[in-house]
């Protein structure tokens, strides 16, 4: 398990209505300490600090919801 980490994210989530259809699920996310999305980015970049959640977990929780995510490297 990957501990107290921080990934970041390619997404698809433009606007405060995105961010909101993933904001319960990433919240109640268990080992995700923070996370944000920079919806002013052209590649509109998420961050996600983790305290133990894996990059593959947070990728899952945003294509359940509808939207393309892709991991920076």
């Amino acid at each position: 398990m990957e501990n107290n980490k921080e990934f970041q994210f390619k997404t698809n989530l433009n606007c405060g209505g995105c961010v909101a259809k993933v904001q319960s699920a990433l919240d109640n996310a268990e080992g995700l300490l923070h996370w944000n999305v920079a919806t002013d980015n052209a590649d509109k970049i998420l961050t996600v600090k983790s305290e133990g959640i894996t990059e593959d977990e947070v990728i899952t929780i945003i294509k359940s919801k509808g939207f393309k995510v892709e991991p920076l490297l």
